[in-house]
């Protein structure tokens, strides 16, 4: 019975390998960026590429592990709904509103550890955050929300 399951299990991993996702990137407007938008600082914006952008942007660099179903599914699942939270890429898009919602959060995420994910960190130790560059980061989108709260648009 035990050698029925892996068989099994086995099989069903190969036929997953046929499902592949889709890593193209989806074209947008180098002029809607942050990094044209806003003033961004050097050492921010690296902070940002770093640790941000391989999901919060449409400049996805899709690690060979993403040839992997199931794990593909699941990585591409969370840069869809990290695009869809986020993104650096459309951020001259965003309603001013909604910039000041999204540096609020970017502040909140990153100042509690939550951002970036311990599970995207597991690979990416590079990634991770130490104390200086949280607070950078938290300093910058505070002034960045202090100027966008002043300007009329």
């Amino acid at each position: 019975m035990k050698k029925k399951i892996v068989f099994g299990l086995l099989a069903l991993l190969v036929v997953s390998q046929f499902f592949r996702i889709d890593k193209s990137n989806p074209e947008s407007d180098p002029n809607h960026s942050i990094f044209v938008v806003e003033q961004v600082p050097q050492e921010v914006e690296s902070i940002i590429k770093t640790s941000c952008f391989d999901c919060h942007s449409n400049q996805v660099s899709y690690p060979w592990y993403t040839n992997v179903a199931p794990v593909s599914w699941w990585v591409k699942g969370h840069i869809n709904e990290a695009r869809e939270e986020l993104n650096f890429s459309e951020w001259g898009t965003y309603t001013k509103k909604r910039k000041l919602h999204k540096l609020e959060e970017i502040e909140e995420e990153v100042g509690e550890g939550e951002m970036p994910l311990p599970s995207y960190l597991i690979v990416h130790g590079d990634a991770k955050l130490n104390k200086q560059q949280q607070e950078k980061l938290i300093n910058w989108t505070k002034t960045l929300r202090l100027g966008e709260k002043s300007e009329d648009f």
